[in-house]
């Protein structure tokens, strides 16, 4: 599909049924921010996909397929490429910021596609003149290892702003099984630190 020439989609098919979804922006970055709350299972992330998209789909597995279809912009099995340089969470006030410096958009009273926002997104990623555009690379280039010293110097005088906190795509079973390994550790240390007391005595 071409956003030059083609009407943007305001629905998705799946399991031979057309779900009209929601194709603002706001929507689909409630999705996004969903993703990157570490406080949400993956259940609980796919659960705020199809909710908001309004999908009841009979075969969960292509209705999630075809949402993320929809969210990378028509594009399939869409890969990240390179590492994590922004977050929507951190980084909403800058994207704000950014918008407004670039295209003129205040993104408060925005009307977008979800699909124009995504290539306007792109647009403020590459301008280096903001200063959304300018952190996004430095982070690019600090964890490429591309930086230079100059560069990682600078980075390490604004570490609240460079530092974006990894999404934990753990299952739920994987987030218990570390929780239980580490109170079995802190057990032990508690047990060791009672029993070198008792031999003090």
């Amino acid at each position: 599909m071409n956003i030059l020439t083609d009407v943007l989609p305001e629905s998705v098919t799946t399991s031979n049924t057309e779900y009209k979804v929601r194709s603002s922006f706001r929507d689909c970055l409630r999705i996004l921010l969903a993703y990157e709350d570490n406080e949400l299972t993956n259940q609980e992330k796919m659960e705020v996909l199809l909710s908001i998209f309004v999908i009841v789909p009979d075969d969960i597995e292509e209705a999630v397929r075809q949402a993320n279809w929809f969210l990378n912009g028509g594009e399939e099995n869409k890969e990240s490429e390179g590492p994590r340089v922004y977050s929507f969470a951190k980084d909403a006030a800058m994207i704000f910021a950014a918008f407004k410096q670039v295209h003129g958009i205040d993104l408060t009273t925005a009307d977008l596609h979800w699909w124009q926002f995504v290539a306007l997104f792109q647009a403020v990623i590459a301008n280096q003149d903001s200063a959304f555009g300018s952190l996004v690379t430095l982070r690019y280039r600090l964890k490429t290892g591309k930086a230079t010293k100059e560069e990682r110097d600078a980075a390490r005088r604004i570490p609240d702003l460079i530092d974006i906190p990894d999404v934990d795509t753990r299952s739920l079973e994987e987030r218990e099984a570390e929780r239980r390994f580490n109170e079995l550790i802190e057990q032990g240390k508690r047990n060791r630190e009672t029993k070198a007391n008792g031999n003090s005595i």
